[in-house]
């Protein structure tokens, strides 16, 4: 008897829908039907159909991927860009009356009744795709507002559920064409951990588009979604295969194939040709610390939503198209040269190249020698070596917070040189080492600190050593260009004792120069930071130098040049930040004295071919302790910072007695590791983004004759 209070339960709801939606108005005979058809009626009838969850994309400036973003994998695409197998497919076998009924089949859920009451064939159900989609916009909702554990899947519905599901969805039908339905529900419905959507099953399971399935791919996606996990053709191949066969039979019966398509497409085997899902800059296909730096953008900047929440539901739920500076190319050079330098180095030693060009700030390139996540024989890291440790001005710590710049901060002494006027071929008392404290510097706005004299680092005064060049033979008057290509400690210290401090923190500052680890402004005040004593991170770096590189005319480096939602509507993106900042004659006579370093001063060892090929200025830097080594160096069209040293915890680690690549260095300099990378990839990329020669300054004059080169810090 159970069968047949089963078959009137269901012939009593079934009535209750016929009254309900074709005579709601007219008033049924019995308490019973009447109150069902009541609660029937009191129903909502409308909710929103948002678009769900979608996969950002993150694009390099020619268009090639970088990485992906989602919480769930879906692509979204329109109908016609979908297989006709797989329309006709998955209504087959689904609802094979879905372009007849009005979203609840009636008779649909009297042949299941049957079916189920009568055979021991498996159950049947009755859920129309209307109905399902109805289900699964629901459920996607709750997702969207991360109350998961608030779904409810088919076993956990009650009648007043599927009562509530079937009057939305005979609502939703006459709000929608049928072919947006079925749009609507092959974009939504559930295939795979990793793939959400039809255009990500196709991808995941077959690594092809939506568009492009066959017939016995289609056959196999549709019958998926029914049981996903017992019909995952990757763990379940055979009962994948036989549920496909179903949906053969099914299109069969229905017209939908012939005979011969049907044979041809029952014989294949699964199939397969997997492509994991990619989620993350960890999964990126390049730049992963690129990747990690674009998305802390996204998510520190409130012009994608108004809280950290919102921002990362934007990020990995929205569809972005994240479009950016990012060129495929220099990025490939870039990271093949750091690898050389040291990729499996296993002291981890670390190595990094970044790249902007002058004039927009465009951030063209960034790498180093590490991996995202633990491998066999690589040095893995979460750190970015290239930037700030506050990234994107934000409370997440992502960047290395920088390296002492070393000599790479003397063109700055010798820019605000030029801006008071001076020679660049001027002659000043390098011989020069002690400068005590107490020493009667010019500084209208502060008062300089600290020291270097060995008597009062003796008696505990606060002072350090007598000032030390690189080599014994430069401690003699000599002119400041020579001193600045050179590389020559007593030099810079003999420029600045006649400079007011107050403008070399002018100059740096108009280089946008900052700490590392917090973004406060270098000072300039302390001794020590004319030789580069606090960590600058190499992005900041070059930033500064392609200062000189544009005239005179600062750029705030830029990641992103485009963001689009999933509608195609643009969003809030990065534009080029430029300002005059130093004057042209005094960027011109910088950049006249940096173009010696390679010919004649401390960077004549790296690689006389880069000169030869355009023109180039650059300046070599080693820290104290040899543990952080850089060539900074550009043309009018591409800056790069090139560095290699101690990147790990503290960076205390001194460059010296160490091997890299089989090599054993005793101390290393900026030109022997630092430099090859640099001017390598220069090499590689420079041509790239063409060179114009750099603008004479005003009072150019006959270079000195050349003295005996040498490689300096």
């Amino acid at each position: 008897m159970g069968w047949l209070a089963g078959f009137l339960a269901v012939s009593a709801l079934c009535g209750v829908l016929a009254a309900g939606l074709v005579i709601p108005g007219v008033a049924a005979a019995g308490a019973s039907v009447s109150g069902s058809i009541s609660f029937f009626n009191s129903l909502p009838s409308d909710f929103a159909v948002e678009t769900p969850s979608l996969s950002t994309k993150v694009l390099t400036s020619d268009g090639r991927p970088i990485a992906t973003f989602y919480t769930e994998n879906r692509v979204k695409v329109p109908l016609d860009q979908m297989s006709p197998f797989i329309r006709d497919a998955i209504v087959s076998i689904e609802d094979n009356r879905f372009y007849e009924h009005s979203g609840v089949d009636l008779r649909g859920i009297m042949r299941a009744l049957a079916h189920n009451l009568t055979s021991n064939d498996g159950r049947q159900g009755a859920s129309t795709l209307t109905q399902q989609y109805v289900s699964n916009v629901l459920n996607e909702a709750k997702l969207s507002q991360d109350n998961g554990d608030a779904m409810f899947l088919s076993a956990q519905k009650d009648l007043g559920d599927k009562l509530r599901e079937m009057k939305l969805a005979v609502e939703l039908e006459k709000r929608y064409t049928k072919d947006q339905i079925l749009e609507g529900y092959l974009n939504i419905v559930f295939f795979n951990r990793d793939a959400y959507g039809i255009e990500a099953a196709a991808r995941h399971f077959y690594s092809t588009s939506a568009k492009d399935l066959t017939l016995p791919q289609a056959a196999l996606l549709a019958g998926l979604v029914n049981s996903p996990s017992y019909y995952d053709p990757v763990a379940h191949p055979e009962a994948s295969l036989g549920r496909r066969n179903q949906v053969l039979d099914s299109m069969l019966r229905l017209g939908k194939i012939t005979p011969a398509e049907h044979d041809a497409a029952a014989a294949t085997g699964v199939g397969l040709s997997v492509t994991p899902g990619k989620q993350g800059c960890a999964a990126a296909d390049m730049a992963p610390y690129f990747c990690d730096y674009i998305s802390h953008l996204i998510l520190n900047n409130p012009a994608y939503g108004v809280d950290a929440a919102s921002r990362q539901a934007k990020l990995y739920r929205g569809g972005l198209t994240i479009t950016t500076t990012l060129d495929s190319r220099l990025q490939a050079a870039a990271q093949t040269q750091v690898d050389a330098t040291a990729g499996a180095n296993p002291d981890k030693w670390g190595a990094s190249l970044v790249s902007i060009q002058p004039g927009t700030g465009k951030i063209l390139a960034m790498a180093q020698n590490t991996v995202f996540l633990p491998e066999d024989g690589k040095f893995d890291t979460q750190l970015n070596f290239n930037v700030d440790a506050r990234d994107a001005n934000g409370n997440d710590l992502n960047g290395a917070g920088g390296f002492q710049p070393g000599s790479t901060m003397k063109p700055f002494t010798f820019a605000e040189w030029l801006n008071e006027g001076k020679s660049p071929t001027a002659v000043v008392d390098a011989s020069r080492r002690s400068y005590p404290v107490g020493f009667r510097w010019r500084d209208s706005c502060g008062r300089v600190l600290g020291g270097y004299s060995t008597p009062q680092r003796i008696a505990g005064l606060g002072a350090d050593d007598d000032l030390q060049n690189n080599d014994p033979g430069y401690y003699r008057p000599m002119p400041i260009n020579y001193g600045l290509y050179n590389s020559i400690n007593t030099a810079t210290f003999a420029a600045a004792a006649q400079l007011d401090f107050c403008g070399i923190q002018k100059m740096v500052n108009a280089a946008g120069l900052h700490s590392g680890l917090d973004n406060a402004p270098i000072n300039m005040h302390q001794l020590g930071n004319l030789l580069g004593a606090i960590g600058v991170s190499p992005l900041n770096l070059i930033t500064g130098f392609a200062t000189f590189a544009n005239d005179g005319r600062y750029c705030a480096p830029i990641a992103i040049l485009e963001v689009r939602d999933a509608a195609g509507k643009k969003l809030p993106a990065q534009t080029s930040d430029c300002r005059n900042t130093i004057k042209p004659e005094v960027a011109r006579g910088v950049n006249a004295v940096l173009q010696d370093v390679l010919k004649r001063g401390s960077g004549v060892y790296i690689n006389p071919k880069v000169q030869s090929r355009f023109p180039v200025a650059a300046k070599t830097g080693t820290s104290n302790t040899n543990g952080s080594t850089w060539v900074v160096g550009y043309t009018t069209g591409l800056a790069t910072a090139s560095y290699f040293g101690d990147t790990l915890e503290g960076q205390k680690r001194p460059g010296r007695n160490i091997t890299i690549n089989g090599k054993f260095y005793k101390a290393i300099d900026g030109y022997m590791l630092a430099g090859p990378q640099w001017a390598n990839y220069m090499m590689d990329a420079a041509g790239l983004y063409p060179a114009a020669v750099f603008p004479a300054p005003p009072d150019s004059k006959p270079k000195p004759p050349s003295a005996s080169p040498r490689p300096s810090r």
